[in-house]
């Protein structure tokens, strides 16, 4: 169990025995809430413990003290009394749920994670860092295998760049989350779905019909437009926001399904292609198995971007063949596909 580190005081162990009680009536019968209001940040003792930590150590003379003792770290990357009261809170209160046998509750819509300096989510932040490393990695290996006049090659390198922007923001997310880098992390990957559904319709469409692939990009790019204003100006809504998702994530896959039937005997390459949209969707049910994470550091959410490595080096793989390909096919386009 998490024990407390941060630069200032707790409610001492006369509040743990009420706070216990209170734990107790508080959760019968209780469901899971919305992330605005999550079991555990519900509970009268991780609500008391906050106030009176808040109190305590977060103005005058004990905000004084918490900034003193703060790691230069923790100060540089924005984490603040509030914060860390929030934090010790929480341990707090999970510890209570496990000696008492209850579920492990989340917070504020997330499970609890074992902070690892600044990181908030040590797990997943490192391995969107590897996810995005792996794809710099490819990046180079493509521009160094593939020539500049091949016809993808220009939309390839697009989507690498988009890729490494995705990761980067979510890196940044998982290592500390405020409302800017959710939204960062949440707009950045559906930028990524987007234009790989771009990528798909230049390569099964665009080579024959440039025209109608700088329109539907432009379609792509006002649709993108829109999903940001609303979620940014009007509500930020997880509904829409994951249906939308959802949605353009299964016409990408049935796009490029399609487009690999019809060319398996052709393109002896693109069963990389078929595996790597078909890993894809397999892999994004792991989300839907929510639990709370092993060691307090690793839940499916981390597992996923785990999982998703070796499935990024696999589509490189393919855009190379594939740009390869075309490039030798390049003196008779109007014959492929």
């Amino acid at each position: 169990m998490q024990t407390r580190s941060g630069p200032f005081s707790l409610p001492g162990d006369g509040m743990a025995a009420p706070a216990a009680l209170l734990l107790l009536l508080g959760t019968a019968g209780v469901g899971p809430t919305p992330a605005e209001a999550s079991r555990g940040d519900r509970e009268p003792v991780y609500r008391d413990c906050l106030s009176h930590c808040e109190r305590r150590n977060c103005s005058g003379p004990g905000l004084r003290h918490f900034r003193s003792q703060q790691p230069l770290y923790m100060s540089l990357t924005g984490w603040t009394c509030r914060d860390d009261c929030k934090y010790e809170c929480m341990w707090l209160t999970v510890g209570l749920y496990v000696q008492e046998g209850y579920k492990v509750p989340q917070f504020h819509g997330k499970w609890p994670f074992s902070r690892f300096l600044f990181f908030q989510e040590p797990a997943s932040a490192f391995a969107s860092f590897l996810n995005g490393l792996a794809n710099l990695v490819m990046l180079n290996r493509y521009k160094a295998a593939v020539p500049r006049s091949s016809p993808m090659y220009h939309t390839c390198i697009a989507f690498a760049w988009v890729s490494l922007n995705a990761w980067f923001w979510s890196t940044v997310f998982h290592t500390r989350e405020t409302n800017l880098t959710e939204k960062m992390d949440y707009f950045c990957a559906s930028t990524v779905i987007l234009h790989s559904v771009y990528l798909c319709c230049v390569r099964t469409l665009g080579l024959k019909h440039p025209t109608f692939a700088t329109a539907f990009g432009g379609f792509l790019l006002l649709f993108l437009a829109c999903h940001v204003s609303y979620l940014t100006l009007v509500r930020f809504d997880y509904g829409y926001n994951m249906a939308a998702n959802v949605a353009i994530g299964l016409l990408n896959l049935f796009w490029w399904l399609g487009w690999c039937v019809r060319n398996q005997q052709r393109l002896p390459y693109v069963w990389k292609c078929v595996a790597v949209v078909l890993l894809l969707q397999a892999l994004a049910l792991l989300e839907l198995l929510d639990f709370p994470p092993f060691f307090w550091i690793f839940d499916a959410h981390a597992i996923w971007h785990i999982s998703t490595i070796p499935v990024n080096i696999l589509f490189y793989s393919f855009l190379v063949d594939d740009s390869l390909y075309l490039l030798k096919a390049n003196s008779d386009l109007l014959k492929i596909d």
